[in-house]
């Protein structure tokens, strides 16, 4: 087998017939943005002012390439830097009035071809299919800049080509200014001492291992898009192409943060277990192996677009159905205020199977509400967690459906919610705005609630340091006041940022100017009914808190 070979290059051995440079339909488009090219360009700049012979680093490129005949060489890193490199030399080459220089440079950024050798004309670097015509029409053709620079950005047809012509356009905008003389030194210096360093392996989880691995400068290559070069490569040329560009729209549709984390989502629905190993070694085995070989199209078509079209809907609220619609959306945005995203997976399952039933929905996602919101509330730690939604989705696939034991909270569990929405619930600052939304929507069930402020804070009414002249000194004793402060009974919610002074105010003082609005309209449901009162005592604290307590104690089946 071929060992890895890393040299350090010149820019004009770079861009020569050495190398055949093609970016696989797995890599993500071009992406850099304007500041990143500048930056590129001003490193270059700043060089070129130093005045040494020194040579430059551009900093790594990591290939795909079978030995020193082939010149075929696919870009695992470094894609964004080739690119951008491409564009500037291209520019470069058409503000020049010097013929030869502009023909020097075209040859670095296209193939010029050669009938003694047998070589056809070709741009030195291919793009994705999507913007390879494109890029090859209006940057790597001698002339073309000029066209491109006069493209309506909103036309075209992906973000990829909009990246080329702001970059196009910012570095043409810097350099036509500058003299032929200086433009000459700086090509000078591209050429004779700009260079990279060269990593080749011909294996492509080699080329993965070496690239996790490095400093780059170029933007991150991620577990799925090694996951999509093996679907890629399993299939032919027509499925391939249509195959990518299913795999593309659902990246583009969820936004590759949340694309990536839609993989290991899939991990725990296929493999029911706590994650062990990273990603990139436990999903071939535990979800890949059921599709390859053979079966890739199966993988696009049944697995990654229908579970990111499920993830948009849950992450976005989003679910559509002639009727119900909105209660599973309801469930959808309580769930999204708990800490953690680990019942997702089961979401996701119950979309997958279950999306023309809204009625099936709505309760099976109250009940995970009512799972997810008890660990939640008990602190329930993640190894824990994870594996009670594992054995969710275990007892799911085997038809348990909404009769899934796991489903349900066991005795101990539903008196251990209760105790911690009794204690001090206010010391727990995780869970009590959580906690507080949930028993507002309920006070206010019927009137149509949306929580989209931009700021909602957890106050005290018995503050927690009144005042020794306060009224408060004299409603409650230091026994009460510890009782009570940070009980549930105690707390309100406000749609306005803390104020130190007007939390410790007598209650009818602190009614009128720190919890009514500037419009008089209260948005809670829950505060309200503290502006009902004309007094704040112990007693009537007691009763509230049976009440409010009956209240979450029947919403969650307690």
């Amino acid at each position: 087998m071929q060992e890895l070979e890393a040299h350090e290059m010149p820019l004009h051995k770079v861009f020569s017939s050495d190398y055949d440079f093609h970016v696989p339909d797995y890599q993500r488009p071009y992406a850099w943005e304007e500041e990143q090219a500048v930056q590129l360009l001003t490193d270059l700049v700043e060089a070129l002012d130093r005045g040494t012979d020194e040579p430059y680093f551009l900093g790594s490129i990591v290939l795909v390439k079978e030995g020193q005949t082939a010149s075929r060489a696919d870009v695992i890193d470094g894609q964004q830097r080739l690119t951008t490199l491409t564009i500037l030399l291209s520019v470069l080459r058409d503000l020049t009035d010097d013929p030869q220089l502009s023909l020097d440079l075209d040859t670095l950024v296209s193939e010029p071809g050669s009938k003694m050798l047998g070589l056809a004309r070709r741009p030195r670097l291919t793009l994705r299919p999507r913007d390879a015509g494109f890029f090859r029409q209006y940057v790597q053709t001698m002339g073309a800049i000029k066209t491109l620079r006069a493209l309506n950005a909103e036309m075209l047809s992906t973000d990829a080509q909009k990246a080329v012509l702001r970059n196009a356009a910012a570095l043409h905008s810097r350099l036509a200014n500058w003299s032929e003389e200086r433009r000459l030194g700086l090509v000078q210096m591209l050429g004779e001492r700009t260079y990279l360093v060269v990593v080749s392996t011909p294996d492509l989880d080699s080329a993965h291992r070496i690239f996790s691995v490095m400093n780059s400068r170029g933007l991150d290559l991620s577990p799925t898009d090694i996951f999509k070069s093996k679907i890629i490569g399993d299939l032919g040329p027509k499925a391939s192409d249509e195959c990518a560009t299913a795999w593309e729209d659902a990246e583009e549709a969820l936004g590759r943060e949340d694309f990536a984390e839609l993989f290991l989502h899939l991990r725990m629905i296929y493999a029911k277990k706590r994650a062990e190993q990273e990603l990139l070694k436990e999903f071939p085995e535990q979800v890949l192996s059921h599709y390859l070989p053979g079966r890739a199209e199966t993988f696009v078509n049944d697995v990654v677009r229908p579970y990111a079209d499920a993830y948009v809907q849950v992450r976005d609220a989003t679910y559509e159905a002639a009727q119900g619609a909105e209660k599973v959306n309801a469930w959808f945005r309580r769930l999204q205020q708990v800490d953690n995203n680990d019942w997702r997976p089961a979401a996701l399952w119950a979309l997958r199977n279950h999306a023309n039933n809204p009625q099936w929905l709505d309760q099976f996602l109250g009940a995970l509400e009512r799972l997810s919101a008890s660990m939640f509330i008990r602190r329930v730690y993640t190894t824990p967690r994870v594996t009670r939604y594992a054995e969710l989705l275990r007892q799911l696939d085997l038809g348990h459906g909404l009769g899934s034991e796991a489903l349900e909270l066991t005795d101990a569990e539903q008196a251990e919610t209760r105790a911690r929405l009794n204690g001090d619930l206010y010391l727990v600052g995780k869970i009590r705005k959580y906690v507080l939304l949930r028993l507002d929507e309920l006070l206010a069930q019927g009137q149509g609630v949306a929580y989209d402020h931009p700021v909602i804070t957890v106050e005290h009414v018995l503050p927690q340091n009144p005042k020794p002249d306060s009224q408060w000194i004299a409603l409650f004793d230091d026994d009460e006041r510890a009782e009570w402060t940070h009980k549930l009974a105690n707390l309100v919610l406000l749609n306005r940022a803390k104020n130190s002074v007007a939390q410790n105010y007598d209650f009818i003082v602190k009614k009128a100017k720190y919890f009514t609005g500037r419009s008089g309209v209260v948005p809670f449901a829950l505060t309200s009914q503290v502006l009902q009162h004309l007094e704040w005592t112990p007693d009537l604290l007691s009763t509230r808190q049976k009440h409010l307590m009956e209240l979450l104690s029947n919403e969650w089946r307690l």
